[in-house]
């Protein structure tokens, strides 16, 4: 795969920067050097300690990523919410693991994703997970289709700016419209899947805004609220309602109340907006409640 600039300035400048300011990483450098890529200046080979000069049409071509046969494809069929030769977006189900590991190596979304791919003919077969969700969290997840869409899109979550909304029921009556809750956190002790406010976590920040406040005739109360991640820790919003004593509806895992027959947490990825380099646009993302979130929603009717 190639991508071309055109330098627009007006004095030299080395080639290692010009692509460094384009999100070429050194990594990208190393392997483009090792693995059969190339940098080129007006179509002829060139050192990334060259010069270019205005007007000079600069091109990299990036290795082709051959399949990993320790990933296994999987032909289930994808909700894909948008797709380009770049990136993909799918609405995952919940249940469905994100990357491989010990407890699914053959059924998780990027198994799905190398059998999309296959499908496709695609000859770049490695799927680069740039958002991830927990197993029984739904909704939207990207991926890049190459290692430099997943450069690219890496540098702008390191710098929070890929916008990520969700829609979360949890379980009590939130007393506050608006609230932002920054409490770091990191692995509760002795658990290896649980994690927990903590003074020595990572930062963390999580904002909300409720949406409707629901108290059922039988006692239980529950609130609806839209959430937008300023950070991405494992767990963070589960953690993050638990730790006010608001735990998630259907998490059991952090306390949170088994109503309605749900099979998991009330957490749903509903939107997304992040700088596509390659059109020089944002792309707005958006997907609808599944079946089981949206049973809950309607219960605001009755």
């Amino acid at each position: 795969m190639k991508f071309s600039w055109t330098y627009q300035g007006t004095e030299d400048r080395k080639v290692r920067g010009f692509l460094q300011s384009h999100g070429v990483s050194h990594r990208m450098f190393s392997q483009m050097k090792h693995n059969g890529g190339a940098i080129l200046v007006n179509d002829q080979p060139v050192y990334t300690s060259d010069y270019l000069h205005p007007q000079d049409v600069v091109t990299i071509v990036m290795p082709i990523e051959a399949s990993n046969d320790l990933v296994v494809p999987d032909y289930q069929p994808l909700h894909v919410v948008y797709e380009d030769e770049h990136f993909l977006a799918v609405d995952k189900p919940y249940g469905v693991t994100t990357v491989p590991g010990h407890a699914d190596r053959l059924h998780t979304l990027v198994n799905q994703v190398k059998g999309h791919l296959l499908d496709e003919g695609a000859e770049d077969l490695v799927p680069h997970v740039i958002t991830r969700l927990d197993r029984d969290t739904s909704g939207l997840v990207l991926l890049a289709k190459h290692r430099f869409a997943h450069a690219v899109l890496d540098k702008q979550l390191q710098e929070h700016s890929v916008q990520k909304f969700y829609t979360a029921y949890v379980s009590g009556i939130l007393p506050e419209d608006h609230g932002l809750i920054e409490e770091p956190i990191g692995r509760l002790p002795g658990d290896f899947i649980k994690r927990t406010v903590t003074a020595d976590g990572k930062p963390s920040k999580t904002e909300y805004w409720v949406e409707r406040r629901y108290q059922a005739d039988d006692g239980q109360e529950m609130t609806r609220v839209r959430v937008q991640l300023h950070t991405g820790r494992t767990h963070q919003i589960r953690v993050h309602f638990a730790h006010l004593g608001y735990p998630l509806v259907g998490d059991d895992l952090y306390g949170g109340p088994l109503w309605h027959g749900l099979q998991r947490q009330a957490l749903h990825a509903y939107q997304m907006t992040f700088y596509d380099p390659f059109a020089e646009t944002d792309r707005h993302l958006m997907t609808s409640l599944p079946a089981d979130l949206q049973a809950l929603k309607d219960l605001e009717d009755k």
